[in-house]
C-alpha cells in the first residue's frame, strides 16, 4: 500500500525547482521546498504523538506553513481538520470535544485561550505563524527533512470538515484519500489544468473550495499558484498579468468589477474564471462578460462532496445554471418525501452519488444514515431541477441555509444564539440579497413585554458567540413572526417583507 492522496500528487510533480506557490512579495515556495517542508512537519507532528488516524485540529491564519501542515497530515495518515479563523471559543469547544483531536495547531497569540479548552478533550496545543514562529514551526526546524509517507489506501479519512446543521449543531463531513483525489482529477480534465497553469489563489483554505478544489488541483497537475493571504482587488488586478486562471467566491467578482482597472486588456491572457460557493447572480455574470470578454464558469458543490456538476469550458456557460454533472458523478432529482425521481423540469431535492461522495458524518451514524437513500445517493437537500438542454439549476436551498460571502450560515444556529439572550422570546433569521455578499444575514426578533432591547444590544451578545459571518447585518423587531396553519414559522413571508433592505431585490 502507498499513501494514496499524497502519491497522486508526487505523480505530476515537476522538478524541485519548479514553482509551487509565488507570494506577493515575490518570494517563491518550490516543489523541493514543499516536500522538504511537509516532511519536516510531518516529523514533528509524529515528536507531538500524532499517530495514523489522529485528527489535527488547525486554526491558523492563511500561509504557505498552514498548506504545508495539510501535506504534512496527509504524509503522516493523520486526519486533517481545518477550522475558520473566524470561529469563537464557544464554538472551538464543541468542535474540540465533538472530535477529539490529538493535537491543536493555533496563531501563537491565542495559544493560552486555546489551550484552556483542548485540554478539556486531551489534545496538545502548538502554534504557527506565516513568519516562521511558532512551537510547531521550532519542533519542525529541528527535525529530519526527509519522512517515508505512511500507508493510507482510497478509503482512509484525510480530513474532516465541520459543516452547519438545521439543528444547530455542526457535523463533521468525513472526506476520504479518494474523495479529494478522485474530484482533483476529473476536475483537471474538465477545467483542462495543465503544468503550464498559474492559479490566483485568494481563497481561505479552511474551506472546500481554496482548499482542495484550488489546491489539489495545482498539486495534481503540477502548476503554480500565486498565493495572496486575503482578497484585495488591488492586489489580484496587479498580479493577474502573472497568472491564467482565478477561482473566487461571488463576492470577489462583484468586487473586482468595481475597480476601474478590470478591463478586457488586463484580463486579456486569463483563460479561466470559476466561481463557487454561492449563487453567482445573473447580472454579475452579465456585467463581467461585457467588460472582460469572459464568461465566469459556475459550478456547484458541498462539503460534503467536493465538486458536483460544472458549466461547460467549451460550450454556453449558462447564467443562473450550475452546468452538467461532473464524469462519474450521477445526479438526480427526487420527490423530498418518497425519494422517487421527478421528470425533466419539475423541482426536487438534489441527489448525487458518485466517488466524490463524503464517508459520512464523524460519529452519527443514525444523521449518515438518513441522509442517504438505500441506493448510495446522497440527499443534498438543495432544490433544483434539470432542464431540457441538461443544464442544472438550483432553485432553492432546503434547510434554510444562508450563503453569505461564500460561507454556510444555517440559520437554528444563529436563532438558539438570539434566543437565549435575556429578553428575547424568539427570533427567525433568513438571508436576503445584499449586493457585496450575495445574501446578508438578517434577525427578525420578537422581544418580551417591556423589554428595552435593542439592535445594537443583540449584535453586541453576539460577539463572542459567533464567527462574524454568521452575525446578522441587521436585526429588526415584531410583535410576532408569521406562521401557517401548522405552527411554522414563513420565512418566505420575512423575506419578501426584508429582501430589498440592502437596496437588491
Amino acid at each position: 500500500m502507498t499513501n494514496h492522496l499524497f502519491d497522486q500528487f508526487r505523480k505530476q510533480m515537476p522538478g524541485a525547482s519548479a514553482r509551487f506557490l509565488e507570494l506577493p512579495d515575490g518570494a517563491i515556495v518550490t516543489y523541493g521546498d514543499m516536500l522538504a517542508r511537509s516532511a519536516h512537519l510531518a516529523n514533528a507532528l509524529a515528536a507531538r504523538g500524532v499517530r495514523p488516524g489522529d485528527r489535527v485540529a488547525v486554526q491558523v491564519e492563511k500561509c504557505p506553513g498552514a498548506l504545508m501542515l495539510y501535506l504534512a497530515c496527509v504524509r503522516a495518515g493523520a486526519i486533517f481538520l481545518p477550522l475558520n479563523t473566524a470561529y469563537t471559543l464557544a464554538e472551538l469547544d464543541y468542535f474540540f470535544s465533538d472530535a477529539e483531536p490529538q493535537l491543536v495547531i493555533c496563531d501563537p497569540g491565542r495559544e493560552g485561550e486555546i489551550s484552556r479548552i483542548a485540554n478539556k478533550v486531551g489534545a496538545a496545543v502548538d502554534t504557527l505563524a506565516g513568519g516562521g514562529e511558532g512551537s510547531l514551526n521550532e519542533i519542525a526546524n529541528l527535525s529530519d527533512p526527509t519522512f517515508t509517507d505512511i500507508d493510507r489506501g482510497p478509503d482512509d479519512l484525510a480530513a474532516i470538515l465541520y459543516t452547519s446543521g438545521t439543528t444547530g449543531r455542526s457535523k463533521g463531513a468525513m472526506l476520504s484519500h479518494e474523495n479529494l483525489a478522485s474530484n482533483a482529477r476529473v476536475l483537471t480534465d474538465v477545467w483542462r489544468f495543465t503544468a503550464a497553469d498559474v492559479l490566483l489563489h485568494a481563497l481561505p483554505i479552511f474551506h472546500t473550495h481554496g482548499l482542495f478544489v484550488a489546491t489539489n488541483v495545482t498539486l495534481v497537475t503540477g502548476s503554480a499558484m500565486l498565493f495572496l493571504p486575503r482578497f484585495d482587488a488591488d492586489e489580484m488586478l496587479r498580479l493577474m498579468p502573472r497568472a491564467t486562471c482565478m477561482m473566487g467566491v461571488p463576492t470577489f467578482y462583484a468586487r473586482l468589477l468595481q475597480h476601474p482597472r478590470l478591463t478586457r486588456e488586463a484580463t486579456a491572457h486569463m483563460r479561466l474564471f470559476v466561481s463557487g460557493s454561492a449563487p453567482l447572480l445573473a447580472d454579475v455574470h452579465q456585467q463581467w462578460r461585457e467588460r472582460t470578454g469572459h464568461a465566469i464558469l459556475e459550478r456547484y458543490g458541498m462539503t460534503e462532496t467536493n465538486m458536483n456538476t460544472s458549466n461547460p469550458y467549451e460550450g454556453d456557460r449558462v447564467a443562473g445554471t450550475v452546468g452538467f454533472p461532473l464524469p462519474g458523478t450521477a445526479l438526480r432529482i427526487t420527490q423530498p418525501e418518497t425519494g422517487d425521481p421527478l421528470p425533466q423540469g419539475e423541482i426536487g431535492v438534489i441527489e448525487v452519488k458518485g466517488p466524490n461522495v463524503f464517508q459520512g458524518y464523524w460519529r452519527m451514524p443514525e444523521k449518515t444514515k438518513a441522509e442517504f437513500r438505500s441506493d448510495g445517493f446522497f440527499i443534498t437537500g438543495d432544490l433544483g431541477k434539470i432542464d431540457a438542454r441538461g443544464y442544472v439549476h438550483i432553485v432553492g436551498r432546503g434547510k434554510d441555509l444562508v450563503i453569505s460571502g461564500g460561507y454556510n450560515v444555517y440559520p437554528k444556529e444563529v436563532e438558539n444564539e438570539i434566543d437565549a439572550i435575556p429578553g428575547v422570546v424568539e427570533s427567525a433569521v433568513i438571508g436576503v440579497p445584499h449586493p457585496d455578499f450575495g445574501e446578508g444575514v438578517v434577525a427578525v426578533v420578537v422581544k418580551r413585554p417591556g423589554s428595552a432591547l435593542s439592535e445594537a444590544d443583540i449584535l453586541r451578545s453576539l460577539t463572542d458567540r459567533l464567527a462574524k459571518f454568521k452575525q446578522p447585518k441587521r436585526v429588526f423587531f415584531v410583535d410576532d413572526l408569521p406562521r401557517n396553519t401548522m405552527g411554522k414559522v414563513q420565512k418566505n413571508r420575512l423575506r419578501e417583507t426584508y429582501g430589498a433592505i440592502f437596496g437588491q431585490s
